[in-house]
């Protein structure tokens, strides 16, 4: 019966809205649709059939091709352009300092120079305890010293260096301080040159030349070579490498060389490779500012300088069980 009633509603003459180009009835054309005249013979394709509600997920859209969500049937979101429009072909060929033509060379040479200092040209002051520690080994406990800082700006700085040794209960072994003027010659590296001064043993002054930043692959490279007034030349060279296991977890391998061009027996230093020091220290960074930490150390004396240290009592060979603390402000 139902069937019936369908099929005779199909069969009534009504008017026809003319299809879009795309072959959708039911869409408003857009210029007035014609009116058709009924026909009684042809019927409904989908007459009689029984069409499937949509599903609860999405609907597609056939005409306009796009995905539109439950709820949203009938309104079809812009998925916006498909590209970024290129920069027209003049950009970029003017003058690189176009305002000097308006307002002056000097009027903007002052304005840039401000702009240059706001941006990082002005002095900071620095201060590194890179190693403040306890020496644990053989024989005597000792403690070591290694600070550094600067005050300047970001071109050229004011270098000041300490580094020192001894054992509790005896007097200083080694001790220095160095005053250097250091000047930027490539990204994170820094050439120096000043003077040093042993305040331990006999007392001597040198000229020093250096350089100092970031090498490739993170080591931190200090390098310096020392002329005394005595005409004695030394050098020095450190590296040290920071790996971080996690963000406060911090294990850090280091390397010290002496050499000398020449023995300086008042000093106790042989000639060539005077001695090395190899090294690995865990730390813990509570703040960035601040990280205690755990660590051992071997050092040795080779050729000529283990045998001024044999002379001296003291053993060539010795191993530093170190506990310190990092800090910086």
């Amino acid at each position: 019966m139902i069937r019936a009633l369908m099929l005779s509603t199909a069969l009534v003459a009504t008017p026809v809205l003319a299809q879009d180009h795309d072959g959708h009835q039911g869409h408003a054309p857009t210029k007035p649709a014609k009116v058709l005249e009924p026909v009684a013979t042809q019927t409904d394709p989908h007459a009689g059939h029984i069409m499937p509600s949509p599903t609860p997920t999405e609907v597609r859209d056939r005409h306009a091709g796009h995905t539109i969500a439950d709820g949203d049937i009938g309104e079809s979101a812009s998925t916006g352009p498909d590209m970024e429009t290129p920069p027209p072909p003049e950009a970029g060929n003017g003058p690189p300092r176009a305002a000097d033509a308006i307002w002056g060379a000097n009027a903007m040479a002052a304005s840039r120079a401000e702009l240059q200092q706001m941006h990082g040209d002005y002095p900071l002051f620095w201060f590194q305890a890179d190693r403040a520690e306890m020496q644990v080994r053989d024989g005597a406990d000792g403690y070591l010293w290694d600070v550094q800082g600067y005050y300047g700006g970001t071109t050229s700085r004011f270098w000041f260096k300490s580094e020192g040794e001894g054992s509790f209960g005896a007097r200083v072994d080694d001790a220095e301080f160095q005053a250097l003027y250091a000047k930027a010659i490539a990204p994170f590296f820094d050439v120096q040159a000043g003077i040093r001064q042993d305040i331990a043993g006999p007392d001597t002054t040198y000229a020093v030349l250096g350089i100092q930043g970031l090498a490739p692959y993170m080591f931190e490279l200090d390098a310096a070579l020392f002329l005394s007034h005595r005409g004695e030349l030394t050098a020095r060279i450190e590296a040290e490498l920071d790996q971080r296991i996690t963000q406060s977890l911090i294990i850090q391998p280091r390397a010290e060389i002496n050499l000398a061009a020449q023995d300086v027996p008042q000093l106790g230093i042989g000639a060539g490779i005077d001695s090395m020091e190899l090294g690995v220290r865990l730390r813990y960074e509570i703040t960035r500012e601040f990280a205690p930490y755990i660590g051992v150390e071997q050092s040795w004396r080779i050729g000529d300088g283990a045998d001024f240290a044999r002379t001296a009592g003291e053993d060539p060979s010795v191993t530093n069980f170190v506990v310190g603390v990092r800090f910086w402000f």
